[in-house]
């Protein structure tokens, strides 16, 4: 079981309405890994539910340096419904394999993993970016990370 999957699932008996965007470890070369969890409310996020997740997820404190924040700005999309949500605003896709050269439309010879662009198209499989001049679909199997960005 994943961190985020897990935490979904201990969290949905006790706050139904949180909604774990994502939960990633981050490991350090001196330091115990942080779990970093970003999490969302339909009344938003406050420091009190900050709070109180952090305690129902106390016990991980034991393996891990516990984080938990709203998403920010530059909230994570993770899952096809945070994609849908966001349709017109701009993004970030980091992808798991490279893209050839000429991909969105980029000039550059060199594979790319990386586009930035306006999030123009969702469907059950896959997404569709207007990056760089030109337009990308990237199945969710390849998404390594996506972000929006600040506009």
């Amino acid at each position: 079981m994943t961190p985020q999957s897990e935490i979904e699932e201990r969290l949905a008996a006790s706050e139904p309405d949180v909604e774990v965007l994502l939960a990633e470890v981050m490991s350090g070369p001196t330091q115990a890994p942080t779990l970093r969890v970003f999490i969302d409310h339909p009344d938003g996020v406050t420091l009190a539910l900050c709070e109180r997740v952090t305690a129902l997820l106390g016990d991980l404190r034991e393996r891990y340096t516990l984080e938990v924040s709203s998403p920010g700005t530059e909230r994570p999309l993770t899952k096809p419904n945070h994609f849908r949500r966001f349709v017109g605003r701009r993004a970030r896709v980091r992808t798991v394999h490279a893209r050839p050269p000429g991909a969105a439309g980029s000039s550059s010879q060199r594979p790319v993993r990386s586009f930035t662009g306006e999030l123009v198209g969702v469907t059950d499989s896959e997404i569709t970016l207007a990056a760089d001049g030109g337009v990308i679909a990237i199945p969710y199997s390849e998404i390594r990370r996506s972000n929006l960005v600040e506009e």
